[in-house]
């Protein structure tokens, strides 16, 4: 068994982890505040423009764009060429945060013939050159502290890909947080845009039907409403701006999501190594007590031990 000294070593040792892991909690919970806090603010932009986008796709449901799922060109193609954007931390001590991410990314790529990484956070990136995969080398982005600056050089850079058709799909790997307690990593398609997602299928049926109409009144009353829908300069144009602060707002939307995921992991982690600490200290507490009370009362005795063989002596020599 080990000595007083040891034991207190040992707990002064997890006390001071325990001050550490503490402090860990609470920079971890202020960064999910801030994070929940950016996705609040900028939730009524990103909604907007998904509206204007419904808006353009409702009045003309057939016209075809690069961005969007419904060109016969993209439709015909066999092997497509898929980018993954993989959002990890750029440090531990977050539980299974990054694990997850990378778990659901290699699943994602397995399935894919032809496909670029490009990853986010330092762990990723370790990760995956560690598994001899082909990473852009030119996409050093960090998952710390994400802003809108940042998630535009990564739409430019993914819009640059696919408008150059060096990539076919885009896909994005990041976790959400369902709740405070709960984190979910999602595999979403990001390009090209799936239609049906940005207006209800009623509605497109509805318009589709309606321009497929036989009777010559249905085909003026359709020209007539093209007619009066303006849009200037012109509906692709304004629908390929739209697309890229959309594309923008949902980078920047999972980044932050992101990274909100890994500090509650953080939290949560740290949390559970404070719980940790406090159980040991309560175990370490009572072995001392216990190594401390056995001193005393070996020393009580050999006192007492040493008392009596005086009294033996004195009356010998008496």
């Amino acid at each position: 068994m080990a000595n007083s000294k040891e034991i207190q070593n040992r707990i002064n040792s997890i006390q001071d982890t325990k001050k550490i892991t503490n402090a860990m909690y609470m920079i971890s919970s202020m960064k999910v505040r801030k994070a929940k806090q950016k996705l609040e603010n900028t939730e009524a932009y990103f909604y907007g423009l998904q509206n204007g986008i419904s808006e353009i796709l409702l009045h003309f449901p057939d016209m075809q764009h690069i961005y969007f799922d419904n060109r016969p060109k993209d439709m015909n193609e066999t092997v497509k060429k898929k980018g993954y954007l993989i959002i990890t931390g750029d440090k531990g001590m977050a539980g299974a945060y990054n694990h997850n991410v990378m778990k659901e990314a290699e699943a994602a790529i397995k399935e894919a013939e032809e496909f670029r990484l490009l990853v986010v956070g330092e762990i990723g990136r370790h990760y995956f050159k560690a598994q001899k995969y082909n990473i852009e080398e030119n996409f050093p982005y960090s998952a710390n502290n994400p802003s809108i600056h940042r998630a535009r050089m990564i739409s430019e850079y993914i819009l640059e890909l696919y408008n150059n058709e060096e990539l076919d799909e885009v896909y994005v790997v990041y976790t959400r947080m369902v709740n405070s307690m709960k984190q979910e990593v999602e595999v979403q398609q990001l390009l090209p845009l799936r239609t049906r997602e940005f207006v209800k299928n009623e509605l497109i049926e509805e318009s589709q039907q309606k321009h497929t109409q036989s009777s010559e009144f249905a085909k003026e009353a359709l020209e007539a409403a093209d007619d009066w829908y303006l849009i200037y300069p012109s509906r692709k144009e304004v629908l390929k701006k739209l697309v890229y602060n959309y594309i923008t707002g949902f980078v920047y939307g999972a980044l932050v999501e992101a990274s909100a995921s890994e500090e509650n992991s953080r939290m949560q982690a740290m949390q559970a190594a404070t719980d940790n600490a406090n159980d040991m200290l309560r175990d370490l507490t009572v072995q001392y007590n216990r190594v401390r009370q056995a001193a005393i009362t070996q020393q009580i005795t050999e006192v007492a031990g040493g008392a009596k063989a005086l009294r033996n002596k004195k009356q010998k020599t008496k």
